[in-house]
This record gives C-alpha cells, structure tokens and sequence, in this order.
C-alpha cells in the first residue's frame, strides 16, 4: 500500500514539474504593427503560393521568348527496303524488281521567323502582363494578409485594456462589497445587498476569465500566421496609443489610392491583356515568313528505275511564306468576340476605380468619426468618475442606495471600456484606410 502512495505521490511531483517547466518556457515578446507585418511577409503560408505563382510566371515569360530563336531540328533514319513489284496500269504482267535493302535519311534544318503578324511580340507581352499579375496578385495578398492580422493585433490590445479595466473593476467592487459586509455585520445593510454585489463580482470574474480566453485565441491565430513557436505570447506595443496618426484631406486618400491600389492596377492589366490577345487573333489573317535551311543526305535513290545504291546530297536556302486563307473567314466571330471582350475590362475597370473611390470615402469618414467618438468617450469617463466618486460618497453616508452604487459602477466600467474601444477604432478606422489604398 505505501509503494502505491509512493508511486502517486511521484506521479503528481512529475506532473507538477512539468507544469511548472512548462510554464517557464513561455516566451513574451512584444512585437509593433511593423513587426508583425515583417513577419506575415516572411512566414504566412497564406503567401508562399503566390509566390510560387511568380516564378511560374517568369518562367512562362522565358518560354514566350523562345519564340523569337531560331527553330532547328535534325532527323536520322534507317530502314529496310523491301524487293519492288512492278506491273502495268491494269496490274497485268506483274514482275518482281529487286531492291537495295538498306535505307537511311538524315536531314538538317534551320528556320528563323522574319514575320509572324505580331503573334510572337504579342504574346511575350502577355506573358510580362501575366507577371505583372502575378505580382499583383501577391500585393494584394499581403495587403489582406496584414489587414486580418493587424485586427487580430488590434482586438488583443483591446482585450488586453479590458483586462485592466475588469481588473480595477473586480478590485473596486470587492473593496465595496467588503464595507457592505461589514455594515451588514452591524445591522445597517441588507443581506440582498450583499447578494447584488457578489453578483456584479460574480460577473466581472467571469469577464475577465473570457477575455482571457479571447486573447488566448487571438494570440494562437497571430503565432501560427507569424510563423513563431507556439509557446510565444505576443504582447502588443503599448506605445502605439501614443502614435500621432495624420488627419489628411480626402482627396489625399483618393489620389494615393489611384496611385497604390493594386487591385485597380491589375483590373487595368486585365485590359491590356484583352488588347494583346485581340492583336494575338487578328495576326491570324496576316502571311507567315521565315527564313528556311536544310540539308538532305537520302540514299538509296529510288525515284530511278533501276534504284540507284547510292547517297544523295543536297540542301537549300530560301523563304517560306504561308498564308491560312480559311483564316478570313474563321477568325470573324473570334474578332468580334474580342471587340467585346476589351469593352466589358473596360467597363469592369471603370466599375471598380468607382467603388474604390466609395470604399475611401467611406473610410475617411469613419476615420474623422473615430476622432468625435474619443473625444466622447473621454468625457463620459470624466462624467462617469464624478458620478462614482458623488454616489461614492453620498452611500458611506447612507443617502444613496445601493442600486445607485450598482449603476455608477456599470456606467463607469462601460466608459472606460468604451474609451478603449475609441482609441483602437482611431488605429483600425486608420489602417483600413491604408488597406483599402492598398499601402498598407
């Protein structure tokens, strides 16, 4: 029996040990934005296909460019040649006619395109404009990627605050329900006093203990997109309360948004890439030339009667010109249908510079209501901790009741709470400005 306790008692000494090293290897680390973007940018997997992507799309480039080399191919043949039969048009008097067996064929050959009615120029442009894309794509990726990322980083800050506030809330009311307790004890206070407030501290301890919760989600989303070891526990910057952030007019947003936004720079590449594939159709009516070399090693020469057992050599030099007739009438309806192509990017170009110019404006004014809403919420706090310090008072000298307590406490635990709030939609209303530029 004593070795069974034994064994439980070192049991619970291991796990206890494990526990405590565990939460020694705990690494804080208090990361800005800056550094959180830097991050996303090096480790987020949600990035690494697009980068792929551009790669691909450069390699796609070189192939296009391949086009303008010179096409060589070389061709070597033997064969075995069997007797010949040779009869006359109306397959009588049949004769059997022998035949060197042993056949071979090499061949030599070299074109260089002269002209090609801008297939190969076009479509080496396509190619670059499909990189361009690419690019694109992986901005605005990243621009998104951050923009998830920096409300991750925001709402923990927010979190964090509440902690604080929960805290100091939890603190005050325990102090309260400590004198009501004591007033209880000499029969000036109700016991269904006492309840109510172990009830508010019932429910600020269970607030708390969720916003704990929350951050333990918001910190486990933030290690696993930065990359970073899962014990890490990111603390934000407080300083960035402390950031400057500038009021500019809503023409500066427009304009920096025509001037970064990727998302209208690649809607205006769909455009040009509809412009080169429509030239990429229409040089299907135009001649082909190239510039055309071989040379020819046959043997045996059988085009003689008798076949002659002997090589052949020759080669040439010239231009090959070619000209696909059906292409007239074919390529009419592809035509049109790229007419109609370019106009609909046009249009959807047009579309989008116009939502983006909503989306801004928008934006700005939320960013200028942010500002009126702190400016609120800094006097409802003044107000609210007036308010509790008066009612405060007014209960130690039992003129206000408990009720009135009750809710000076709630009123001053939503303006602080509030007044956090309003701090960080200044940041985010900010940033999602910068976001919907595509600078951010």
């Amino acid at each position: 029996m004593s070795r069974f306790f034994l064994f439980i008692a070192l049991l619970y000494a291991s796990l206890c040990s494990w526990d405590i090293y565990a939460q020694e290897r705990v690494d804080w680390q208090t990361l800005s934005i800056e550094d959180v973007f830097s991050l996303a940018d090096q480790n987020s997997k949600s990035l690494k296909p697009l980068l792929t992507g551009i790669s691909e799309a450069q390699e796609a480039v070189k192939a296009a460019r391949n086009a303008i080399l010179p096409e060589l191919s070389v061709s070597l043949t033997f064969s075995y040649l069997g007797d010949a039969y040779l009869m006359d048009r109306d397959f009588s008097n049949g004769i059997s006619a022998s035949m060197p067996h042993f056949g071979n064929n090499f061949c030599v050959e070299a074109s260089q395109v002269i002209y090609a009615g801008g297939v190969i120029s076009n479509g080496i442009s396509l190619a670059k404009l499909q990189k361009e894309s690419a690019e694109l794509s992986l901005d605005i990726k990243r621009n998104d990627v951050r923009f998830l990322l920096l409300g991750y980083y925001l709402e923990m800050f927010k979190q964090r605050n509440m902690l604080q506030v929960y805290n100091k809330n939890i603190e005050q009311t325990r102090q309260v329900l400590k004198d009501i307790q004591a007033k209880s004890e000499e029969g000036i206070m109700l016991k269904n006093d006492i309840t109510r407030y172990d009830l508010l501290l019932s429910n600020l301890e269970l607030a708390y203990i969720q916003t704990q919760n929350i951050l333990s989600i918001l910190n486990n989303s933030l290690v696993i997109e930065l990359g970073l070891p899962k014990n890490v526990r990111i603390e934000p910057d407080t300083s960035l309360l402390l950031k400057v952030l500038p009021v500019d007019d809503e023409m500066y947003w427009i304009n920096n948004t025509y001037e970064n936004s990727s998302v209208l720079k690649q809607t205006s590449l769909v455009v040009q890439m509809a412009e080169h594939q429509d030239r990429i159709i229409r040089s299907e009516r135009l001649p082909f030339i190239a510039l055309v070399v071989g040379n020819h090693l046959d043997g045996p020469i059988t085009i003689e009667v008798p076949p002659i057992n002997k090589n052949l050599n020759y080669w040439y030099a010239g231009i090959n010109v070619s000209y696909n007739l059906s292409s007239l009438y074919k390529t009419k309806h592809l035509v049109g249908k790229s007419k109609f192509t370019i106009q609909r990017t046009a249009e959807q170009y047009d579309e989008a510079k116009e939502q983006l110019e909503l989306a801004v404006n928008a934006n700005y004014i939320r960013y200028l209501e942010a500002y009126e809403q702190l400016n609120t919420q800094q006097k409802s706090v003044e107000l609210a901790n007036q308010n509790y310090v008066i009612i405060s008072n007014r209960y130690k000298n039992d003129m206000a009741l408990i009720t009135d307590m009750l809710d000076a406490s709630n009123s001053q635990l939503n303006a602080e709470l509030q007044l956090v709030n309003a701090h960080i939609n200044i940041i985010f209303n900010y940033y999602k400005l910068k976001h919907t530029s595509g600078d951010l």
